[in-house]
């Protein structure tokens, strides 16, 4: 492990404990997985991973961690599609391209709202300490795709016709 990584590890065992929370050895597991991994991780992946570190590790204990590290500002959930949430580091900036259709998620790293943090930051008296920048459209997959429009039977209108 490199000094920095575990400096960014005691750094956010340090905010766990500032809040007054015990650092439990599953707590821990999910944090590390979140800080080695932390992009786009569905709570059974976070579990999967964490386990390797803490094999006693449950479902209930990564759901009330995820929600724990999403209330101290350390982790972010993202909800794309109907799959239910994936998290990312709340730290920094994240960037997507979305697929309307299919749900398909692209992260890109160019980011144009530099100059857009800036003004907002100056015009509203805001510290901007990150953001979120998501753009929908249709992935190239889903463009070669049938669309069904109109659906009557309750199904999700956005799911490709089954083959």
């Amino acid at each position: 492990m490199t000094t920095e990584s575990n400096s960014d590890r005691t750094d956010l065992v340090a905010r766990l404990r500032a809040a007054g929370y015990k650092i439990t050895p599953p707590r821990l597991a999910v944090l590390e997985v979140v800080r080695q991994k932390g992009e786009h991780l569905n709570p059974n992946e976070v579990l999967e991973q964490a386990k390797a570190i803490h094999p006693a590790l449950g479902r209930a204990t990564v759901y009330r961690t995820l929600e724990l590290l999403t209330q101290l500002g350390i982790v972010r959930p993202i909800y794309v599609g109907e799959s239910g949430p994936t998290y990312i580091r709340a730290d920094g900036n994240h960037h997507h391209l979305v697929c309307a259709r299919c749900g398909h998620v692209v992260d890109f790293d160019r980011c144009v709202a530099d100059e857009m943090t800036e003004e907002l930051a100056a015009r509203f008296g805001f510290t901007i300490t990150s953001h979120l920048l998501e753009f929908y459209g249709v992935c190239p997959d889903c463009q070669t795709r049938p669309w069904r429009e109109e659906v009557s039977d309750g199904t999700d209108p956005g799911a490709h016709p089954q083959a």
